[in-house]
């Protein structure tokens, strides 16, 4: 056992500060660890988020020294005890009270998204023939727990603070998973262009980083949804193709 300095955020909506707290570590303990049993040692009115502590609800993300991250995915042996460990609450979304930020935008963006629209059946008995291929390509994106962590370290979100023009890259994982999907007919490019802002992503890989549980974001969802934009409505050839079509 030993004694650890956990620096963490305390405040609301008005404002706050960083308080130390000292907690007995011992091994094995995650980050959540910590912070429960310093609100059962001298904190008992500390506010954190968090159901399952496995890796599952995405309910307990948070900045642990800076770094956007699932609180009960990070082990203590894999930080510097020698110095105080900090954790503040995410920065791409208000703050409700300590640990706890309001990410109910998140809601709001998702209900935007134009719903999975099938094609007709292609038997009278109402199944459809797939490739496995296509099912496997958007299987990839049905992992996301949505504990907005990539929505936190997008800079786009984060240092700009543009959530009235921009999506992130959750929802641009959700969007690809209808998108791709071999049997969706709906048309999401233009709304990807305009009320999503896609364009406004430098696909710096920076949400791939984050994500606990290792989608491939950037490359498998972002830029082919780009490419499909671009194809669409910026593809000189395709605009004189529609053009002498009429």
């Amino acid at each position: 056992m030993a004694e650890t300095t956990f620096s963490i955020w305390r405040g609301d909506s008005g404002g706050g500060e960083l308080q130390d707290f000292t907690t007995e570590v011992t091994e094995g303990m995650v980050v959540l660890d910590a912070v429960h049993q310093i609100q059962a040692e001298s904190a008992n009115d500390l506010a954190v988020r968090w159901n399952c502590k496995a890796g599952k609800c995405g309910s307990c993300s948070a900045e642990v020294n800076g770094n956007p991250r699932l609180m009960c995915m990070t082990r203590l042996s894999d930080l510097d005890l020698d110095e105080p460990v900090t954790i503040e609450p995410m920065k791409a979304f208000p703050v409700m009270r300590d640990l706890v930020t309001d990410v109910s935008w998140n809601y709001k963006v998702k209900k935007k998204i134009k719903k999975f629209k099938p094609r007709a059946p292609d038997s009278d008995d109402g199944t459809w023939r797939m490739v496995q291929d296509d099912i496997d390509r958007v299987q990839e994106f049905r992992k996301c727990i949505e504990c907005y962590l990539c929505q936190d370290v997008c800079h786009v979100l984060r240092e700009h603070h543009l959530h009235e023009e921009f999506a992130g890259p959750r929802f641009m994982v959700y969007s690809a998973a209808l998108e791709m999907h071999p049997l969706d007919t709906e048309d999401r490019l233009a709304d990807l262009k305009d009320d999503g802002g896609i364009g406004y992503c430098n696909i710096t890989k920076c949400c791939t980083k984050v994500c606990p549980e290792g989608i491939t974001i950037t490359d498998n969802a972002i830029i082919p949804l780009k490419e499909r934009v671009v194809d669409e409505h910026y593809d000189p050839l395709r605009k004189l193709f529609k053009i002498f079509r009429k």
